[in-house]
């Protein structure tokens, strides 16, 4: 007599837990949170511009002795042409800070090293574009993470003050496993971006640093075009 008793009170305890856990499977494609998709974004944003800033530095940084060697042995041989043209065929911002140079060399000195520091207010800033976006989502994402966590566990808990007594282990682990998710892929992206920002932040300053040796040079470059220019024997009439 007592053996099917006790089955029979356990079957309704049974059969709760058994529906509760079949909710909270059925739940769990949207059991993340706002909060988790909300970081999802974040990290394929950032991931776009990761990307989108190594193939602009891939392009626009060049060799840049190789590019100043060919335009020098154009101007030696007084064709300005030719050498804008190699400043237009050539990508990246130390072929037009030696444009600039090179279209200002009859205007005297200051005034090319004028049109190259306007070159350069307009390049650097292209440069650093989108960093500052990096550098923010390194700092919000752990805190976006946390709140997800906060938010996470404090579903778990009202779940379990609002129902009957108890829940299933699936019921309780969802918001748990919302709070280990939010703070996790908060974690990894913040840890994503600061690197990514410090690596394309040291890609910048490599293109700087070649941008001012560029600059230096092709002041010589002009210079000597002009003094030589002006050591030509006036024309025979």
């Amino acid at each position: 007599m007592t053996f099917p008793v006790l089955l029979a009170a356990a079957a309704p305890t049974n059969g709760t837990a058994a529906t509760n856990a079949v909710q909270a499977e059925a739940a769990a494609p949207g059991g993340f949170g706002i909060l988790f998709w909300l970081l999802a974004i974040l990290a394929g944003v950032a991931l776009s511009v990761i990307i989108e800033r190594l193939l602009y530095y891939h392009r626009v940084q060049i060799d840049s002795a190789q590019f100043l060697a060919g335009v020098r042995n154009v101007l030696k041989r007084d064709n300005v042409i030719e050498a804008i043209s190699i400043c237009d065929a050539t990508p990246g911002p130390v072929s037009r800070l030696v444009k600039a140079a090179i279209l200002n060399r009859d205007a005297g000195r200051e005034r090319i090293q004028e049109s190259i520091e306007e070159v350069g207010w307009i390049e650097v800033p292209r440069l650093e574009a989108n960093l500052p976006l990096l550098a923010t989502f390194a700092q919000i994402a752990p805190l976006v993470g946390l709140l997800g966590t906060l938010v996470g566990i404090g579903g778990t808990f009202r779940r379990l003050q609002t129902g009957p007594g108890f829940a299933a282990p699936a019921e309780l682990f969802a918001g748990v496993w919302q709070a280990l998710y939010t703070a996790g892929l908060g974690i990894a992206i913040a840890a994503v971006c600061y690197a990514a920002y410090n690596y394309l932040v040291a890609r910048v300053n490599a293109v700087v640093l070649d941008m001012e040796r560029a600059s230096a040079e092709a002041m010589k470059m002009v210079a000597q075009g002009a003094e030589a220019g002006g050591a030509k024997p006036p024309a025979m009439p």
